[in-house]
């Protein structure tokens, strides 16, 4: 009888643990807090990385330089004018930093997202960054956001998850970097909006 017993406590246990996992996932879905961790996770997944770290030569070829990790276009490569660029396919071009793109939208470069006060996301509010995902505007209410950033499909997240990629954009090391302004299509100078 006694190992009866122990046989249906373990039963018993398993069930509760499985209950216990699945009420965990459930509450978690139902959880509207932001999470640093989700945005972490979030970051990496949606390849933040790829445009908004500076790309360097690594012995396999081109890879994201981590030290200026999410930073942007490096300020201090300033690049020459774009290359022609001919009728389609083919129609538009990037820079080797993987960081400054030319094409019929005019030049783009990406942002600096790190907590950075004077030149990244140090003075924007959760509710300017969710904006700007949400609307294609920069902070959420000026100038378009330019191709590549895919904020389209972005703006699809759900409130917790832009939050929360928020609130682990906050979490990284600031630096320093001022990334040059979007250039109309034809324009020399930077347009300041």
């Amino acid at each position: 009888m006694s190992r009866q017993l122990v046989i249906v406590g373990l039963v018993l246990a398993t069930m509760l643990l499985f209950a216990g996992s699945a009420v965990g996932r459930r509450l978690e879905r139902n959880d509207t807090r932001p999470s640093v961790e989700l945005g972490r996770h979030l970051v990496t997944i949606a390849g933040c990385n790829d445009c908004h770290t500076p790309f360097v030569m690594g012995p396999d070829g081109p890879e994201p330089d981590m030290t200026r990790m999410l930073s942007g276009h490096p300020e201090q490569f300033e690049l020459p004018e774009p290359p022609p660029l001919a009728e389609g396919p083919w129609i538009w071009a990037g820079a080797a930093t993987n960081t400054a793109y030319a094409g019929p939208w005019g030049i783009s470069y990406a942002f600096n997202l790190t907590p950075d006060e004077d030149t990244g996301l140090g003075a924007w509010t959760e509710e300017m960054f969710v904006q700007a995902i949400r609307t294609g505007r920069h902070m959420g209410q000026s100038r378009p956001i330019q191709p590549p950033m895919p904020w389209p499909m972005y703006r699809n997240m759900t409130d917790r998850e832009l939050k929360s990629v928020y609130a682990y954009l906050r979490t990284i090391p600031p630096i320093h970097n001022r990334v040059p302004e979007y250039r109309e299509p034809g324009s020399t100078n930077a347009v300041d909006f």
